[in-house]
């Protein structure tokens, strides 16, 4: 092998990291995007209701599809992120795992695909944005 095809080599490595950096980035300000409009949603709905909470709760629903459609975007977007960075996330306990396996080393769950017929289902251990946990593990009987 020649000095000239390590060069060559290096570089091509180099120009796939950078690629590779840049989708993470890109995939990134998406999910932002959609974790800030599901925010936003979540105050539309408590407008509606406010102003309309004797009335049919039907423009209601319509929001909450919104909120999980972008939920499910968010879940594959996160999916390919981590694709990237070649891990893939436990469903049971959260462990990263490298991307080759298919269950997990700490808990032996099996690990999400994309190509699973029920990916892109929603579980009560889906996150909805970044700080989830404090938005909906918020106590609403909360007196003011």
């Amino acid at each position: 092998m020649s000095i000239l095809d390590k060069i060559g080599d290096v570089s091509r490595g180099a120009s796939d990291k950078a690629k590779s950096i840049s989708e993470a980035n890109n995939l990134k300000r998406k999910i932002l995007y959609e974790e800030e409009r599901i925010v936003e949603i979540f105050g539309d709905i408590g407008k509606k209701y406010y102003k309309t909470r004797n009335e049919d709760p039907e423009g209601l629903k319509a929001l909450c599809d919104d909120i999980d459609t972008r939920r499910r975007r968010i879940k594959k977007m996160r999916f390919e992120l981590n694709g990237i960075r070649g891990y893939k996330i436990c469903p049971k306990c959260s462990a990263e795992v490298n991307e080759r396996f298919q269950f997990c080393g700490r808990c032996g769950a099996r690990l999400p695909d994309v190509e699973d017929e029920d990916f892109m289902s929603l579980e009560s251990n889906d996150y909805y944005t970044q700080n989830s946990d404090e938005f909906f593990n918020a106590d609403s009987n909360k007196t003011y």
